[in-house]
């Protein structure tokens, strides 16, 4: 995608998400009650931004404010590395879980409508993210690592389109079996995993 299409295009790629209820949730929760400078909203499209370019660390992500058609977007004239790194921590996860449930319904409801050959067919599987050992050590994983683990149910919308319908979280060491109970949870539907 090129500098010119990126971000002409970003919000039409973000138009799903309901801003205006996400903002209601946030004045609700008190969630930017003492911010002055990086909102939950600015946080969100910045971070959606670097999934969409694929950046791999806080910096590659600060760096992107320097974008002046970027700034306009976000309210931004730059941003620091620490100061993503915090309100990484500061961010209420329930909030953007609102989020996944939201786009989900609204795949559900687009899909709902067109006859499929496979949407009895859900597949599990997960994903371990490491962390820092010194700074999550209630993720403890390995001697020397910390890390979470993501179990994802997906579902064939139609023969083109696959969609997330659960997540669950947990520590590392979670084995998927123990998160079979709460992503298996139709009669009728077949689930594919590995071992």
């Amino acid at each position: 995608m090129d500098k010119n299409t990126l971000f002409s295009s970003f919000g039409k790629w973000i138009a799903p998400i309901n801003i205006v209820n996400f903002q209601q949730r946030i004045d609700e929760t008190d969630q930017d009650k003492y911010v002055k400078k990086l909102t939950t909203k600015a946080y969100l499209l910045l971070f959606l931004h670097a999934q969409l370019q694929q950046r791999e660390g806080l910096r590659a992500i600060a760096d992107d404010v320097l974008s002046k058609e970027f700034q306009q977007e976000l309210g931004l004239s730059s941003i620091s590395p620490s100061q993503l790194s915090r309100k990484n921590n500061q961010v209420e996860p329930a909030l953007l879980e609102e989020i996944f449930v939201d786009l989900v319904q609204q795949i559900q409801s687009v899909s709902g409508n067109t006859h499929s050959l496979r949407k009895d067919i859900k597949i599990i599987d997960s994903t371990t993210i490491g962390l820092c050992l010194q700074k999550y050590k209630w993720a403890t994983f390995r001697k020397t690592k910390a890390g979470i683990k993501i179990h994802l149910r997906l579902v064939f919308a139609n023969q083109e389109d696959v969609y997330p319908d659960k997540i669950s979280l947990t520590y590392a060491k979670s084995n998927d079996r123990t998160q079979m109970e709460s992503l298996i949870d139709e009669i009728g539907a077949m689930y594919v995993f590995d071992r």
